[in-house]
């Protein structure tokens, strides 16, 4: 029988995938919340998901230890990994990836300094723009950066804009809309191909009833 794993993004995007997973007749064979594991059987055999960090979705699928993956577009923009095909928009957890500086910030003229997780995203990105910018690789508070001067504005996720406006920032340029896309590893889809295109017309379908 042919083995299909399925890589899922912990935290918010999972709880928004899981509904959809159930109404693709995709359901875990245990609570995956009240668990410790990072393997789950579903009641599909032959299915199994796997709960991972964000942004080693990506990998997993690239490399092949998943055959389909869950992922946020901004991890997958970072990642700038090939080797997996990105067939469907799941329409969850969306959200913008924004610039976002100090209320009443000029505008920078000169080199900027910018703090984000997103090196690969806003190099590009500045790039495009022709600014100058030294990038400084941060993993959380991101707000911080602005309001103790180790940066000028930051890249990051915004969805409500609540946590920018507590620490006195507004977002200011849109770089990308992200949301959850479905990824499938490219040699898994020939190889498998009847199984996984399968599963990914059952999420098509459940997306579309939404």
């Amino acid at each position: 029988m042919t083995q299909i794993t399925l890589a899922l993004t912990k935290g918010r995007i999972l709880k928004e995938t899981l509904p959809l997973l159930e109404a693709a007749g995709i359901v875990p064979a245990e609570d995956i919340f009240s668990s410790r594991k990072l393997v789950f059987d579903t009641n599909r055999e032959g299915l199994r998901l796997l709960i991972l960090r964000g942004s080693d979705v990506p990998t997993y699928v690239q490399f092949g230890a998943a055959d389909i993956g869950v992922a946020g577009k901004d991890v997958l923009l970072e990642h700038q990994g090939d080797g997996y095909y990105e067939p469907l928009d799941l329409g969850i957890a969306s959200c913008k990836l924004m610039t976002a500086v100090p209320v009443g910030a000029p505008t920078q003229t000169g080199r900027l300094r910018v703090a984000t997780k997103y090196i690969n995203v806003a190099r590009q990105y500045y790039a495009e723009q022709g600014r100058q910018a030294d990038l400084i690789k941060l993993y959380g508070a991101m707000e911080l950066a602005p309001i103790l001067d180790l940066a000028h504005e930051i890249v990051d996720i915004v969805d409500t804009g609540n946590t920018l406006k507590a620490n006195g920032l507004v977002p200011r340029d849109e770089i990308a809309d992200i949301s959850s896309r479905l990824i499938v590893n490219k040699a898994a889809m020939k190889t498998k191909y009847a199984d996984i295109q399968a599963t990914v017309d059952a999420l098509q379908a459940a997306v579309a009833k939404r």
